[in-house]
């Protein structure tokens, strides 16, 4: 994967004729953040994102992860951005993932990491976020190129739904505002769709 690109997935999760995931790899917050926004604002569920990044504890900025009423808080540099995000996609988690480092999750992603920890279930050579985005359907031979995003400090945004859903989700993150030179599309079949 070039550093710089975005990279826009779609893949078909061959059990379920109308499961669909559309993963995105974006190259900060702010561009995760409207990413989120822009597939809120044109009717996407954001109860069916999932949205991953690494936190880069420097030294500099106090962080902390606590829990208020019956969800976790952060307190941090990004704490706006993923305070927001726990309370719009249903689903929050931090782990500190060796290989990878400190992960903040949001979304369903977060129940498929815990999955893959509860049940011992980590698919040959991944870590426990390579685990979760293949359970939530993603094929291994992608999921090293998102867990190596994620060690770059990147954001991974992934959408799921129906052909329709994920069509739509995939034009809106495609069109997240970035610097047009630095744009890679990766199309893979008709939709695209790459089976599993």
């Amino acid at each position: 994967m070039n550093q710089g690109a975005r990279i826009i997935q779609v893949y078909q999760v061959q059990a379920k004729a109308e499961d669909y995931r559309v993963v995105a790899v974006l190259e900060s917050h702010a561009e995760a953040e409207e990413a989120v926004k822009s597939l809120q604002k044109n009717g996407i569920d954001l109860k069916k994102c999932s949205i991953v990044g690494k936190e880069n504890l420097t030294g500099e900025h106090v962080t902390g992860y606590y829990f208020s009423g019956d969800r976790i808080s952060y307190w941090g540099k990004l704490g706006a951005f993923w305070g927001g995000l726990w309370g719009l996609v249903g689903g929050s988690g931090y782990f500190l993932i060796p290989g990878v480092g400190a992960v903040l999750v949001a979304g369903s992603l977060v129940a498929a990491i815990v999955g893959a920890l509860e049940g011992a279930v980590v698919v040959g050579g991944l870590s426990a976020l390579g685990a979760g985005f293949y359970n939530i359907g993603i094929p291994k031979d992608s999921v090293v190129e998102y867990e190596t995003a994620v060690k770059g400090d990147r954001f991974v945004v992934v959408v799921h739904g129906n052909s329709a859903e994920v069509s739509k989700a995939k034009g809106i993150l495609e069109s997240v505002a970035v610097d047009e030179n630095n744009v890679q599309t990766v199309q893979v079949g008709p939709l695209p769709i790459k089976i599993l």
